[in-house]
């Protein structure tokens, strides 16, 4: 007995040091400088918590079988979450965060399923009567409803994230007819269930929460648009959080719930930021799109649009002065960070100012570019956020749109009827020229035609971004030396 009680007090030191750990890796992931630290400290703490959990079972004589399934299924989960972590590239990290986030979410259902299985379904048994006596049995049904709830918004909200970020389905918003309302009621209905379910917890309500919930996060993220989806992944990331917390309660394990409450807190506040980054209603995006007024985007005869070639992008290069890089998922999908790394190297070199301007939003994940160009080794000082470059774009002599689409469309401060109307955008049209890195003449993610390919001003540099970056280098003299 005294040996539980020892682990048990070593396990809840360890999970104190594992919390702490968690909050240093959060501090240290807000900065570039400070990233890797930040994932180090990370990593340390989930080993010191898997650990204590381990040895806490292990002190507690869980059943041989038990013990099998624990080792297998970390096996399993480890294998794969290394393969993963191998294979994946840079341009499937939102997908695969999303997925991640409904592992969580599931998690969270049946870990709620198993604490009715336990004590509601046998009201009879010693864990019900316990709770009973001691007050505790309608908290724990209140735990098993909401976390099973949670846990099952997050689980298709995310798959459904998974699947647009991914482009196995549009990209557009599912537009059902009352989506509000439908949004809305299933709220009411889950209130009402909730404390039905604390009154007379029966296996068919809890059926039912889980079916109404499954539906909801499906609803919720298929009603927001392509525009908006790096702030549903970082507020999934919140729900997820939530979720784990919600499973801390239900297991009596404090970390979880610690940790639970850091991951949902700083994305929910990460979801806000970003939303006020873009002139969102923060309401109106985790809600589904709630009370949004922007049609949708409609075909326009802009005029016809300029081309330019490799050889022509690098004569206006080395005429310029000043050059503005603006990265978006275009560069990612291609590759093409290392190329516009030497571009970038070789402009310096010849006494030209770079810098780059990152969107809020840029990518499909909060960061990605600036990771991208980080592993490219561009130095942090001359990567700048939108709010800190937007005012430099008139006395620019070349922007250079690498990629990116939505975020440089003058449409959202040009036309009340876009779907990307309001959204804070990068003005790279003030610059005397701008060079659009492309595929084709396609729309961005969010389905909206850009009428800055059509400026005056613009020129069209057409082909696969790390192709068209690799022949700049190559056709730009190398400047005589002194």
């Amino acid at each position: 007995m005294s040996h539980i009680i020892d682990t048990e007090t070593t396990a809840t030191a360890a999970y104190v040091v594992a919390a702490l750990l968690f909050i240093l890796a959060l501090a240290g992931l807000s900065k570039h400088e400070t990233s890797r630290a930040g994932n180090t400290f990370g990593i340390t703490g989930m080993a010191v918590a898997l650990i204590a959990t381990i040895a806490l079972a292990f002190a507690r004589h869980i059943e041989p079988l038990g013990a099998a399934l624990l080792v297998g299924a970390m096996a399993i989960g480890a294998a794969i979450g290394l393969w993963r972590a191998k294979v994946v590239e840079m341009t499937g990290m939102p997908e695969l965060i999303a997925l991640l986030h409904s592992f969580v979410g599931l998690a969270a259902v049946l870990v709620g399923w198993n604490g009715y299985l336990h004590v509601e379904r046998d009201l009879a048994g010693s864990e019900a009567a316990l709770l009973h006596q001691e007050g505790m049995l309608g908290i724990h049904s209140a735990e098993v409803v909401i976390g099973v709830f949670i846990g099952a918004v997050t689980f298709t909200g995310s798959i459904v994230a998974n699947l647009k970020l991914s482009a196995r389905i549009k990209s557009a918003p599912m537009m059902l007819p009352g989506k509000n309302f439908l949004n809305v009621g299933a709220l009411v209905v889950f209130i009402a269930l909730t404390v039905w379910f604390v009154i007379d917890p029966k296996l068919w309500l809890l059926a039912v929460v889980t079916v109404l919930a499954l539906l909801l996060g499906w609803h919720l993220v298929a009603s927001i648009g392509g525009g908006d989806m790096p702030v549903v992944v970082s507020m999934l990331n919140s729900y997820s959080g939530w979720a784990a917390a919600a499973s801390g309660f239900l297991l009596s394990n404090d970390l979880l719930i610690v940790t639970g409450a850091l991951v949902g807190s700083s994305g929910a506040y990460l979801s806000y930021i970003m939303c006020r980054a873009m002139n969102r209603s923060f309401i109106s995006v985790i809600a589904g799109g709630f009370g949004i007024e922007a049609g949708p985007a409609e075909d326009k005869d802009y005029g016809e649009h300029r081309e330019i070639n490799a050889e022509g992008a690098a004569e206006l290069l080395e005429a310029a002065s000043s050059v503005i890089i603006t990265p978006g998922y275009g560069m990612a999908v291609a590759q093409a960070q290392y190329g516009v790394a030497d571009l970038t190297r070789k402009l310096r070199d010849r006494g030209v100012n770079v810098r780059f301007g990152i969107h809020p939003v840029a990518g499909r994940l909060p960061g990605h570019m600036n990771v991208l160009l980080a592993e490219a080794k561009v130095p942090y000082d001359i990567v700048l956020e939108m709010d800190e470059i937007n005012d430099d774009f008139d006395d620019t002599d070349v922007v250079l749109v690498i990629g990116a689409n939505d975020t440089v469309n003058p449409a959202a401060s040009e036309d009340p009827s876009s779907p990307i109307a309001g959204m804070p955008v990068l003005t790279v049209w003030n610059a005397n020229n701008v060079i659009v890195f492309k595929r084709s003449m396609a729309s961005g993610y969010a389905g909206v035609q850009n009428p800055l390919f059509f400026r005056q001003n613009t020129q069209m540099l057409f082909g696969d971004a790390k192709d068209r970056v690799d022949a700049i280098n190559s056709a730009l003299t190398v400047p005589e030396k002194v």
